[in-house]
């Protein structure tokens, strides 16, 4: 190793000569620059500066510093020049350069300072945190919460701080209705509503039948774990719960004759004799248990001893085809309901200019990477594709599922015609539009074009990043968006890692977290966060690792299910109890005590 004096000298020059390429990648980024809305111009300076860095490998230079006791320039995002800056005084200082032994006293207040600009454009974006953690929580509404303003309330309570509509479900209608119980929950909560965007899925299936199955569940002996639960409803009444199916029945009154203890029979979809046993009771129906796993079909006989009544109509279960590795699936154009026969199966898709765009060898993945295959024949209107992944013993491939084709170029904008029409709602009744599957810089400025010819410039802007195509892009779309003054990133984890290959999700978000600091802009962090808690009740250590990873963002959204309310009210514990451990990529030191009795 050189001598110190000369080791601080090379390192002096190299710091500098980054310094000047920063200074030099903002000069010829000039005119972006100032396109952008004011408030925005240092993230935007920022970000070059930044860019123009992250050219280089700093790898060696960052264990140089770290070497002879300097920063190495890893929590650089929030200000580039500064933390460059600092660098040299401290080395100046080291050399005995007159003056320069303060030059880096300020460090931590600078950093500090540095994140200001970042928490203003969040505050303005999604609003200040009302709760005891420093990221907000975003959930998405279901198709309930139209009717349900208790269901509303209590997402509030539990720690909601942004409403999600999604404008590919529903109707205007349901969408303001939605919007009225949030205003009326607590109208500090924001609005976002997401525009559908041309997203690619699978066309219609055959029905199914009209079944509702209850199945018990058992040890590895066969034993009984855990009852199968039926609960007997009005025929009105359609949801299940949590753990148990819901049967509508024809006669209210005999649900009203039901006592705990009675022995409901009946013969299923399959003619088995079954029976279940009632347990509870109540103005919502009853609930009966069994030990059998049942098909319960409309118009089936219930009895009780003499007192009978029939199964109401029941929704048909959803079609699907079982799809195993080395089938084929032909993606087909013409709208057509699906058929499948000998291993091989054909569907429509809602894209058709995802069909005449693909080509043989292109990657092709359904249900977000459940069926994987590549396109073996492009013929009009038609792709046939070989399976090459599929869980054993064959996936099913449903209606409405998304399609990738992480390879293919669709010449499709973002903004779809029925986006422009839910617009309309979109300026009236929400504070952020979020823009789904932008690819490019012209996808947004389609967008704003959209907001300024409805008098919206002051709406709030989020684009999702869910593909390829636009994380590479991501640069050029921050900078277009960046002329509003509230706007955003949404990071939707799932589109994303079926494009860009699961073993790449984490380096890709990383990457785009460093990207929006850089700029100054707030991120939703999205897409399976507590999704086995939310759907099924009980979580994996693996997404609560996840979940408590998101707090590096300035949102965290989940998505509907059942226990949603459990899924909020465990996000907002886990959001606060790491808001004392970490801020972006910089640990905190607070005192340890998880293993201590003062939690």
């Amino acid at each position: 190793m050189p001598p110190l004096r000369d080791e601080l000298l090379h390192i002096r020059d190299e710091v500098a000569a980054l310094r000047s390429d920063a200074l030099e990648a903002e000069r010829r980024a000039a005119t972006e620059i100032a396109a952008v809305h004011p408030s925005h111009r240092p993230g935007a300076r920022n970000l070059v500066h930044y860019l123009a860095l992250r050219a280089y490998d700093l790898r060696p230079l960052q264990a140089r510093l770290s070497d002879v006791g300097l920063s190495s320039l890893g929590r650089m995002e929030a200000d580039v020049l500064r933390n460059l800056d600092a660098v040299t005084a401290l080395i100046d200082a080291a050399l005995g350069d007159a003056g320069a032994g303060d030059a880096g006293a300020g460090d931590a207040a600078d950093e500090e300072d540095d994140r200001g600009a970042l928490r203003t454009h969040a505050d303005d974006l999604l609003g200040r945190v009302t709760h005891a953690r420093t990221t907000r929580i975003m959930v998405t509404l279901p198709s309930e919460a139209a009717d349900d303003g208790d269901l509303v309330a209590e997402f509030a309570a539990s720690g909601m701080d942004l409403a999600r509509i999604n404008c590919a479900h529903d109707d205007e209608p349901a969408w303001r209705r939605m919007a009225d119980h949030v205003r009326a929950a607590d109208d500090r909560i924001r609005i976002a509503m997401d525009l559908g965007g041309p997203k690619l899925r699978t066309g219609t299936l055959p029905e199914g039948p009209h079944v509702r199955k209850a199945k018990p569940v058992r040890d590895a002996a066969g034993r009984v774990e855990v009852p199968a639960r039926i609960r007997f409803a009005p025929a009105d009444v359609a949801a299940d719960e949590p753990d148990a199916v819901t049967v509508p029945v024809r006669d209210a009154g005999w649900l009203g004759r039901r006592a705990v203890g009675d022995v409901i029979r009946f013969r299923d979809a399959r003619g088995r004799a079954r029976r279940v046993t009632v347990v509870e009771t109540g103005r919502a129906g009853v609930v009966a248990e069994g030990d059998r796993t049942s098909y319960l079909e409309e118009g089936a006989d219930l009895r009780c001893d003499d007192d009978a009544t029939t199964v109401a109509a029941l929704p048909p279960v959803p079609g699907a085809l079982r799809v195993h590795v080395e089938d084929t699936i032909v993606l087909a154009a013409d709208g057509a309901p699906a058929r499948s026969a000998d291993g091989v199966h054909r569907i429509a898709c809602s894209l058709p200019e995802a069909v005449a765009a693909a080509r043989v060898g292109d990657r092709v993945s359904f249900d977000d990477g459940r069926i994987d295959g590549v396109v073996r024949d492009a013929r009009d209107g038609e792709l046939e594709i070989e399976v090459t992944a599929a869980r054993e013993g064959g996936a099913k491939l449903r209606a409405e599922k998304g399609v990738n084709l992480p390879d293919t170029a669709i010449p499709v904008g973002a903004v779809a015609d029925d986006d422009l029409a839910a617009l309309d709602v979109v300026v009236d009744i929400a504070d952020i539009v979020q823009l789904s599957f932008a690819r490019s810089a012209d996808d947004v400025d389609l967008l704003l074009a959209a907001l300024d010819a409805r008098g919206a410039q002051d709406i709030g802007v989020v684009v999702k990043l869910e593909t390829v195509d636009g994380f590479l892009a991501l640069p050029e779309i921050l900078l277009a968006l960046m002329t509003r003054r509230r706007a955003g990133v949404m990071i939707a984890r799932g589109d994303l890692a079926v494009e860009a290959g699961f073993e790449r999700l984490a380096e890709v978000q990383e990457e785009m977290l460093w990207l929006c600091e850089a700029a100054h802009l707030p991120v939703v962090w999205a897409t399976q966060v507590l999704e086995d808690l939310a759907k099924r009740g009980v979580p994996t250590r693996a997404e609560i690792t996840d979940a408590a990873s998101a707090n590096r963002a300035e949102c965290v959204m989940l998505n509907k299910g059942p226990r949603i309310t459990d899924a909020i009210r465990t996000l907002d514990g886990i959001l606060g109890r790491m808001a004392g451990h970490l801020d972006k990529k910089r640990p905190l030191l607070r005192r340890l005590r998880s293993w201590s009795a003062e939690r």
